[in-house]
């Protein structure tokens, strides 16, 4: 992927197989929102392909949560945390309208904003934008998560409830999660990826990754 000739990404080949929990980590700059949104299919890489596979076949798009990072979101556009969430929604099928919105009041309860349903995202700290962001990511329950910096501008108590959510989902739900906070990340990822332009896959289980793989 170049921009203006500049390379982000070079020489990347990998394959995300079905219950992989992926944590990436790697310096600022060194093209990790970029590598999850050409893996999203959000952006064209200059070279190369991505390919989605369903039982051995390719397909066009796969069921996909994804929480981006929040300096992404435009916080001025009109529209209300339930509205945000419920967005999630988009595209699934055969769903009656009262599981619709069971669903939205479960996620609303789970993301702890019951306070905030009709406030519109502009009048939003931080931390709750990010709560919303998250409910609309999970709230069609997707068999495969991608998350960006999850942990920016939330508190430590939502912090560990985070982590329980990523805990329960682990095994049922393909996970890419990229963060600079691994301690506790990297105790429930399967794989672990360094990102600096290229990527680099680390082989120790134990991985507490900084941007240098450690031996395993």
């Amino acid at each position: 992927m170049q921009w203006d000739k500049i390379v982000t990404l070079q020489n990347i080949s990998f394959d995300v197989n079905k219950g992989d929990f992926i944590a990436i980590t790697g310096p600022n700059g060194g093209g990790k929102t970029t590598l999850l949104r050409i893996i999203l299919k959000l952006l064209r890489p200059t070279s190369g392909k991505v390919e989605y596979l369903e039982s051995n076949n390719i397909v066009s798009s796969l069921p996909i949560g994804y929480l981006p990072q929040k300096n992404m979101i435009d916080a001025r556009f009109p529209v209300t945390v339930s509205e945000v969430i419920a967005s999630g929604l988009l595209g699934t099928k055969n769903m009656d309208i009262d599981t619709r919105n069971s669903r939205i009041d479960d996620i609303i309860t789970q993301m702890g904003l019951q306070e905030h349903i009709d406030k519109p995202i502009g009048t939003l700290s931080g931390g709750q934008l990010q709560r919303t962001l998250m409910g609309r990511a999970l709230i069609s329950s997707p068999e495969i998560l991608v998350l960006d910096e999850p942990l920016s501008y939330v508190d430590k108590r939502f912090e560990h409830r985070l982590y329980e959510i990523v805990a329960n989902l682990a095994g049922s739900t393909t996970i890419l999660l990229v963060s600079h906070q691994m301690s506790t990340i990297a105790g429930m990822a399967t794989r672990h990826f360094i990102v600096d332009h290229t990527l680099e896959e680390c082989s120790a289980h134990h991985h507490q990754v900084h941007y240098d793989c450690e031996t395993p």
